[in-house]
């Protein structure tokens, strides 16, 4: 109850994907979801800091819940929180993977100090760190026979975080964060605040054109893995899929958008995706 109440009220575009899983899948969900809310509230709003001690407080507290997060993905809960007991049994019922957790949790920590990622090799790591793990750990949930749908997952964990990097550029830069590699800025002759203030339009422009051709990559190399989810859960993998491809495609249109505030899709355009994806999933 507790883990479905946060995803309703904070899961944004992915409340809008995981109201179509069925039972019992939903609730796992909505666990592992209320698990990578509190990861991420252990970071976010944070200044970012220039000292190597990596403000201590922060960092002890992602710490211990690393280590409440690997018993509960053992199957023990040695608290009655609602997250702990909730992953728990989620783990007691699906193969979850502690290296996906451990991961998310490691790109957490490398966000307490100022970001400046040298090269997309940099990028892809981080990309990995914050959101192939999710991807992995939702199939996880959802069920897969091909092995190769680990490996797919990854790739849509990219597509949706680059799509996010681009759509955040602003938000991340005031918060001391920037996800672009520092070779793309240089070969425009770029600075991360021009960028953000898309001071001169056809360098600013020519970037972030390359960025959404990398993200639009992922999602293509991805795509059999619409397939090779268990039959019950892809209309949710196809909605989620959707909502983060029109957003890119919405940014596609006009990149000077994210110079001027957040994007987003409307909720009846989400709406209507989650209607298409039920009707898809009811007619195969």
């Amino acid at each position: 109850m507790a883990c479905r109440e946060v995803t309703r009220r904070r899961a944004g575009n992915f409340y809008w994907g995981l109201r179509l899983t069925p039972e019992p899948w939903r609730s796992a969900m909505f666990a592992i979801y209320a698990w990578m809310r509190a990861a991420d509230d252990l970071v976010d709003g944070k200044e970012c800091s220039n000292s190597t001690d990596l403000a201590p407080g922060v960092v002890a507290a992602i710490e211990a819940f690393r280590r409440a997060t690997r018993d509960a993905v053992a199957g023990n809960a040695s608290t009655e929180v609602p997250l702990w007991r909730a992953l728990a049994a989620v783990a007691r019922e699906y193969p979850l993977d502690i290296r996906d957790f451990d991961e998310m949790l490691d790109g957490q920590l490398s966000d307490l100090t100022p970001r400046s990622l040298q090269s997309w090799a940099e990028v892809d790591r981080y990309c990995h760190q914050v959101a192939s793990t999710v991807g992995c750990a939702c199939i996880r949930i959802f069920g897969f026979s091909d092995p190769s749908a680990i490996a797919l997952a990854e790739a849509r964990g990219v597509a949706f975080q680059l799509t996010n990097i681009v759509r955040d550029i602003r938000e991340d830069y005031a918060r001391g964060r920037v996800y672009l590699p520092e070779e793309e800025l240089r070969r425009e002759g770029l600075s991360a605040a021009e960028l953000c203030r898309w001071q001169r339009p056809e360098q600013c422009a020519a970037l972030i054109e390359r960025v959404i051709a990398r993200a639009r990559e992922q999602f293509e190399i991805s795509a059999p893995l619409d397939s090779m989810v268990d039959r019950e859960c892809r209309p949710t993998l196809w909605a989620l899929t959707r909502i983060y491809r029109e957003l890119l495609e919405r940014i596609a249109r006009d990149p000077s958008q994210i110079a001027r505030g957040r994007i987003s899709l409307p909720i009846h355009r989400k709406l209507l995706i989650a209607l298409r994806a039920r009707s898809r999933g009811a007619q195969a």
